[in-house]
């Protein structure tokens, strides 16, 4: 069964995530507990509807707790449209999503590059896309993003990061983008950051694409269920 229908009423679409095969680099940024994670879960999950094959990089974080986003998210999303066989798409998203994680310390280029060719080269899974949660871009130095830049051009992977900001840290780009990640921000081909307002928390499309966003693309989390929702 193809799931693209599904897919299509995705609010990311106005975005066009996921729907070159070129490589690609994409970055989401708030300050903690503001929704990071649901929204990479909700791109992954767009993904796979889309026919891709996802892992999720979790680093510093158990298997288990991230299972719980996946399963929270697709809930939800049972819950908003009607899928005729849920069962069927709750058993494709398991098939083409796997959960990966590393320790802080222990999260490097070549290792999770020795771990993505050990599954390719034993036909165990072949991923189109990875997203990273959890990386220390405090710590990280330029090269390090590079280097993962390069890998994802190689495998011809769409990679997403999460990283925290502060309220603090007043550095920030000239494109918009706030430190750990301003000195970095060209590296990311599209850069979303969350921002709370009233009763919601707004997605701000800084680069889409690397250009600047479209206009009336307006996008939110709703603070209740962290599901994504046309402004």
């Amino acid at each position: 069964m193809g799931y693209e229908p599904l897919a299509n009423k995705n609010p990311l679409r106005v975005l066009k995530i996921g729907q070159e095969r070129t490589s690609e680099m994409g970055l989401v940024m708030a300050r903690a507990g503001l929704g990071k994670t649901a929204l990479l879960v909700q791109i992954a999950l767009d993904s796979i509807l889309l026919g891709n094959r996802v892992i999720h990089v979790s680093i510093g974080e158990s298997i288990d707790k991230t299972r719980v986003w996946y399963d929270d998210i697709l809930r939800h999303i049972l819950q908003e449209e009607s899928v005729t066989r849920p069962h069927e798409l709750i058993d494709m998203v398991q098939r083409h999503r796997m959960i990966m994680t590393f320790k802080e310390s222990a999260f490097t280029r070549p290792r999770l590059e020795e771990r993505l060719n050990d599954m390719i080269m034993q036909d165990i899974f072949k991923p189109n896309c990875l997203v990273i949660d959890g990386f220390d871009f405090e710590t990280a130095d330029r090269s390090t993003l590079e280097d993962i830049r390069e890998m994802a051009e190689t495998m011809s992977l769409h990679v997403w990061f999460s990283a925290v900001s502060h309220r603090e840290d007043t550095r920030v780009s000239s494109a918009g983008v706030p430190a750990p990640c301003h000195e970095v921000d060209d590296l990311f081909d599209t850069v979303i950051l969350l921002k709370p307002e009233k009763n919601k928390i707004r997605l701000d499309i800084v680069k889409n694409k690397g250009e600047a966003p479209e206009a009336g693309v307006d996008l939110d989390l709703d603070p209740t269920t962290m599901m994504i929702q046309k402004g």
